[in-house]
């Protein structure tokens, strides 16, 4: 597939405003900050809005769900760490109604739908076959593949994605750093399908190294005429919340990314569709399996 392809993706980690709320109502002394507690008014919860962004180009993109456990589940240590009580108190339910029905609504309209592995699923194989079951369950066929919370990975996790039937992973990357630090080609680790998408760019990382939001989106340029250049395979990732009023610059900046990506001529879809299409091509997975010794 010798073209410039721009896969984007979302991670579901928090769609619902919780404890954030809280905190923002203390810091800035506000009380009305606590609406976002409201389930009518919740910020974070913003699938309608990326689907009407990406549907009004055309384009569409991954969502990947998380299955964490509660801490009824949990050993008495993780109990004790502030950690695992921040995600208890973010965690929701695919299985619940209104999530339910969004990856019903996404699955319908042609995004897709994929495993986002809870913080210690990295190495519990037994635990990502059952977080794929509970998100299979509602999507009703089966995921073809995701990314660790976190970026979470050892050696063994993309072993652990193959063996339990995940065509692909996007875990190699970085929450602070962008670039094409992997290459400019997906990675075929044992030299099959199985396919790795190198994350190029997470949406924190820009903003914690550019002052400005002109300054993020010279970045994010700066990688797509890259891209171009080198019929590369970029991934992107873009948080749902960030879309929300509480990340100034945020959702400009993801229009701005489609938007120019289009004018680049770059295909545009979710990671399992470029995939797909890397299989058909039959691109030589052979030469791209050598970049493999640069991601362990």
């Amino acid at each position: 597939m010798a073209e410039f392809a721009l896969c984007l993706t979302h991670d579901v980690d928090r769609p619902y405003k919780s404890y954030q709320a809280i905190s923002d109502a203390l810091v800035e002394r506000d009380p009305s900050r606590l609406a976002g507690l409201a389930p009518q008014i919740n910020p974070y919860w913003q699938f309608d809005s990326l689907m009407e962004l990406e549907d009004e180009f055309g384009v569409r993109s991954a969502f990947y769900f998380l299955s964490e456990r509660g801490l009824r589940n949990r050993s008495l240590g993780k109990w004790l760490r502030p950690r695992y009580w921040i995600e208890h108190l973010g965690r929701y339910d695919v299985s619940a109604p209104r999530m339910a029905r969004v990856i019903e609504e996404l699955d319908a309209g042609g995004w897709e739908v994929g495993l986002h592995g809870s913080y210690d699923s990295y190495d519990d194989r037994e635990r990502l076959v059952t977080e794929k079951e509970m998100v299979e369950r509602v999507l009703g066929h089966p995921v073809k593949g995701g990314r660790q919370h976190f970026l979470n990975r050892v050696p063994a996790t993309w072993d652990h994605h193959r063996t339990i039937g995940l065509s692909y992973d996007s875990s190699l990357g970085s929450s602070t750093e962008y670039g094409f630090t992997h290459g400019y080609d997906p990675i075929h680790p044992f030299g099959d399908d199985f396919t790795v998408f190198p994350l190029t760019l997470m949406e924190v990382a820009l903003f914690e190294q550019h002052d400005s939001a002109d300054g993020a989106w010279e970045a994010c340029e700066r990688l797509l005429t890259e891209a171009a250049a080198n019929d590369a395979v970029m991934t992107v990732l873009w948080h749902p919340r960030y879309l929300s009023d509480d990340f100034p610059g945020y959702r400009t900046l993801y229009r701005r990314l489609i938007e120019r990506a289009l004018e680049l001529d770059a295909w545009i879809g979710p990671p399992a569709e470029c995939h797909g299409r890397l299989v058909e091509d039959g691109d030589d997975i052979a030469a791209l399996d050598a970049a493999a010794d640069t991601a362990d």
